[in-house]
């Protein structure tokens, strides 16, 4: 079963990654060149239907996978061993990640206008190095070490 939720938590990983690296590259700097908003707003609201999903598969097969690999739930953030310290980077990652998005979505998002584009590429941006390093983070899980 370990190996389907693996599965799972990768492709899942691959899309959330995926949206926001052409979300960084191709997308924002469109958008900022030309302050076009409804440019970012349309591939907002296409990759919301598949990101998002994507995300919260992630977090209940991450969930599951940690479990698996360190049952105690306490001991995860007690990073004693190289299992534990990796899934509370993860945690530590993941919630990076909801405080950007909450802060964007209460903050930047319902005054969005051409003036503060940058403050939400601010946003974008971090989320985008953060779901590469959940990349990073999860391939250390079967190698042994981050870097």
């Amino acid at each position: 079963m370990h190996k389907y939720i693996l599965m799972l938590h990768v492709i899942s990983a691959s899309v959330w990654a995926g949206g926001h690296l052409i979300l960084v590259f191709t997308v924002l700097p469109k958008v900022l060149q030309t302050k076009n908003i409804e440019m970012l707003k349309r591939f907002e609201s296409g990759f919301e239907k598949i990101g998002m999903p994507a995300l919260l598969i992630q977090v209940i097969t991450g969930i599951w996978m940690a479990h698996d690999f360190v049952p105690d739930i306490k001991s995860w953030f007690l990073p004693h061993d190289q299992m534990a310290h990796l899934i509370s980077l993860k945690i530590f990652l993941l919630l990076l990640t909801i405080g950007l998005a909450i802060d964007a979505r209460i903050r930047i998002i319902p005054k969005l206008n051409e003036n503060n584009l940058k403050s939400l590429a601010y946003h974008i941006i971090p989320v985008t190095i953060i779901a590469v390093l959940f990349i990073i983070v999860g391939v250390s899980f079967r190698t042994g070490s981050i870097f």
